[in-house]
């Protein structure tokens, strides 16, 4: 009988002491020092965000992995917008880096199960607002948001197998791997493997004291070059065990 009880702990895991709390995501406005998330509203977002996500060769190529194509019109692409916008499932935010000031990207809670404590996020950027402090800073604004003001248990980062900017920017924000789901999806009639990574409740302290010190206007010189790597500190960091 003990041997059984063990066996049942072991296959279901432990209790859950504090559930989540079944909190959704608002639309309201994230603040931080290099940016502000605004929900999204394509009368007042839509011109801008278009310009900055079709405005270019190198815009467009931003579509390449996501799954829809870019819009052959401001028209359509407004059209688009309105259907994210009215959605309850997926919560968009527009993002505002304050040195460029207007809109250059989007970011979205999506698949969440506010019950269970599971939410995801996703994100797409203009060239000029990539691998800048502003886009770090944009998904932190989005992790804190969840879990530490609505304390969800587990941000998921989910993305094609081949794109590799993409699982490099999860593993750079403290993400950690978990495997792929071969022949996960059918995008843009092809297969798609999905990459697969986490971060749970017991790792976002650590990792949310790594962004804190590494965000600080300190660790930038007058330049804005950053004097330490978010890569090597979120790689190096003490890891909590998991299961």
């Amino acid at each position: 009988m003990e041997h059984e009880k063990a066996l049942e702990r072991e296959v279901w895991g432990g209790k859950v002491g504090n559930l989540p709390s079944g909190l959704v995501p608002a639309r309201q406005v994230l603040g931080g020092r290099t940016i502000i998330l605004e929900p999204l509203d394509p009368a007042v977002h839509g011109a801008a965000l278009y310009q900055a996500t079709h405005g270019s060769e190198e815009a467009l190529k931003i579509w390449e992995y996501m799954p829809w194509e870019p819009c052959p019109s401001e028209e359509g692409f407004l059209e688009w917008l309105r259907q994210c916008a009215a959605s309850f499932d997926w919560i968009w935010y527009v993002c505002r880096p304050k040195e460029i000031g207007t809109i250059q990207g989007v970011a979205t809670f999506m698949d969440m199960s506010p019950t269970l404590g599971v939410i995801e996020i996703g994100a797409c950027f203009s060239p000029e607002m990539q691998r800048t402090r502003a886009a770090t800073e944009a998904l932190f604004l989005m992790l804190n948001y969840a879990m530490t003001e609505l304390r969800y248990r587990r941000m998921q980062w989910r993305c094609n197998a081949q794109n590799q900017r993409s699982r490099n920017a999860a593993a750079r924000l403290g993400f950690k791997y978990e495997g792929i789901f071969y022949n996960h999806m059918i995008l843009k009639d092809r297969n798609r493997d999905t990459a697969c990574y986490s971060i749970l409740d017991t790792d976002w302290p650590e990792v949310r004291k790594i962004f804190n010190a590494w965000l600080a206007d300190d660790n930038f010189d007058a330049k804005g070059v950053a004097q330490s790597s978010l890569s090597e500190q979120m790689r190096d960091r003490p890891v909590a065990p998991r299961g």
